[in-house]
């Protein structure tokens, strides 16, 4: 390996251009390297063997070229001067491109480490960063567990799930282990409540292009058109501020904080909450439990007071209460192709999707925790292809023929994204007030369940969302439907009705307001339970309150006293009181 091969030249000839002279090998000759410098004619370098062994004598005519191997490291720098100087000069250039100086690899080097180092030092920073964030819920997937047991615990390092593929198909009622519901919660049974006999008849088909219905829109010019209804009230400044200032009072401030206080004792360790108090947490120390199985209409109901009264779960005394709710509703829902489903397989499990959804975009909107824009986005999107798309309304199941009670909780979910900044098919509300113009009387003055034989509770649900529908403080069935509601008055039993008919007799605003709020509030400081375990809670006895118990009528009366800040008024001057 040592030795120095070098092509004989042809005696008598020439030196060829190119071939070192016998000074020159004779100078590299000298060293010892551990390579070798071989000339070859050019073409022939990869055949030297070959041919050598089979005693061919080159040509001089050829083309010799220098071809290099490795040489020990002392040498290397003269022999490849010594090259270069031997070949032409455009091969020279390409050799001392191909060959990288000792410069280039130390700055090469030096560059790699340099990236290495500053990579290294962010995926850390990142890495402390996303372990460290506050309260959010940014490692939870969209997931299904529905066939979990009911009673099972749940901790927040089970939550941290992957979506299974097998679970992004629909899914149906028998794929579920829960037990479906026999009765709805907060839903209409026929003959559960005293009809409005009216002479109102069907005045034709529908248009379904008219979202406000086949009267003449000449009223829709006036100018005191919905402006308001958002959530700017729940700030705690702005709550101290309009309880005192919009009719509510200090008594009926602590009789929502006490009714608070009941809820969050009632939550289970799972962070869920049930409506048969007696097997669960409760053990049965208050009376009136509820029978409807849903986890997640009981959880969802249960969040509802706490936003309202501006509580989440990066805010307030309730952090911890309110965060391990949406835990437990975001490990409930199930994603599927339409969306993500929060029924549990129950018969009527739409009230629970649209109570949920509710829950989840209310609290992105307050907290914009973008771990809960997904699954309130993906909630609405159940919603929208639940509908039922030849009457516009929702019912139990999706795609079933509508009813007004259920229709009204997809509306309020729907406006709830709105306000969240969310996307929400505009067709679906045209749709809606389709269905609602189907159930109408009096020029949508009164509003039946599913048909026009109106009732106290459903007019109250369709005089609201024709108001977050659009439709102007001064549209005359809208005031006729205001009249009908000043006569009826509050209920002493049936807290459905009363939490829909505050809400519309607040935006509505003036006299009727007045007298209707002091008889309604006065009434729930009243009734509020001050003894033992059943302290801070209410009961009435009614159809609805069989079914949803005593934390259904905790929750409704809680989020009737907090109506004067829980969503800002829609016409007026009050829309934006102080801002």
């Amino acid at each position: 390996m040592g030795e120095e091969k070098v092509r004989r030249q042809p005696e008598g000839d020439a030196q060829p251009a190119g071939c070192p002279s016998p000074e020159e090998s004779a100078l590299l000759s000298k060293q010892s390297p551990e390579s070798t410098q071989v000339v070859f004619p050019e073409g022939q370098a990869q055949s030297h063997q070959s041919a050598q062994s089979a005693g061919q004598d080159q040509s001089p005519e050829h083309r010799w070229t220098a071809v290099r191997v490795p040489l020990a490291k002392p040498a290397r720098l003269v022999e490849s001067q010594q090259i270069q100087s031997m070949l032409p000069g455009e091969e020279r250039a390409t050799l001392r491109e191909l060959i990288p100086s000792k410069l280039e690899w130390r700055r090469g080097l030096s560059s790699f480490l340099v990236s290495a180092v500053v990579h290294a030092v962010l995926l850390v920073v990142f890495s402390l960063w996303m372990i460290q964030t506050p309260q959010g819920f940014s490692g939870i997937s969209l997931l299904a567990t529905a066939n979990l047991p009911v009673n099972s615990p749940l901790l927040e390092s089970d939550l941290i799930l992957e979506t299974r593929p097998e679970e992004r198909s629909f899914v149906t009622e028998q794929s579920f282990a829960l037990t479906p519901a026999t009765v709805n919660i907060l839903g209409e049974e026929e003959g559960n409540e005293q009809s409005v006999t009216t002479g109102e008849r069907d005045t034709g088909p529908l248009d379904p292009a008219r979202p406000w219905g086949n009267k003449e829109p000449d009223y829709l010019s006036h100018l005191d058109r919905p402006s308001g209804g958002g959530l700017e009230g729940r700030t705690p400044e702005m709550r101290a501020k309009l309880a005192i200032q919009r009719d509510g009072s200090t008594e009926s401030e602590e009789a929502v904080e006490r009714g608070l206080r009941w809820i969050a004792v009632h939550q289970e360790e799972d962070g869920s909450w049930r409506f048969d108090l007696k097997v669960h947490s409760c053990r049965g120390y208050c009376r009136n439990p509820g029978t409807e199985p849903s986890t997640t209409a009981a959880t969802a109901l249960a969040l509802l007071p706490f936003l309202g009264a501006g509580y989440t779960h990066r805010t307030g005394p309730y952090i911890d209460t309110v965060h391990r709710g949406l835990y437990y509703l975001l490990r409930r829902g199930r994603q599927t192709d339409k969306g993500l489903d929060f029924q549990e397989g129950m018969k009527n499990g739409m009230y629970a999707q649209g109570l949920v959804a509710i829950v989840l975009c209310e609290a992105f909107a307050m907290t914009k925790d973008p771990a809960l824009q997904q699954p309130a986005q993906e909630a609405i999107r159940f919603i929208e292809y639940a509908q039922d798309k030849t009457g516009g309304g929702w019912r139990y199941r999706p795609g079933e023929p509508g009813d007004t009670t259920v229709t009204g909780w997809q509306l309020m979910a729907l406006k709830s994204a709105e306000m969240a900044g969310l996307k929400v098919d505009r067709s679906v509300h045209y749709a809606a007030q389709r269905f609602l113009d189907s159930v109408a009387s009096e020029e949508g003055a009164l509003y039946g369940y599913q048909d026009r034989n109106p009732r106290h509770s459903t007019t109250a649900i369709g005089l609201l969302c024709r108001m977050y529908a659009g439709w102007p403080r001064q549209h005359p069935p809208l005031a006729r439907g205001i009249a009908h509601l000043a006569e009826w008055g509050p209920s002493e039993t049936d807290l459905y009705y009363d939490y829909y008919a505050t809400q519309v007799m607040r935006h509505w605003g003036g006299s009727d307001w007045k007298r209707w709020n002091e008889t309604m509030r006065e009434f729930l400081i009243k009734t509020q339970a001050t003894q033992g375990h059943e302290a801070g809670s209410w009961y009435f006895e009614d159809p609805h309150s069989r079914v949803g118990g005593r934390l259904y009528t905790t929750a409704m009366a809680v989020m009737i006293l907090e109506v004067y800040y829980r969503y800002m008024p829609l016409y007026g001057e009050d829309v934006f009181p102080g801002l």
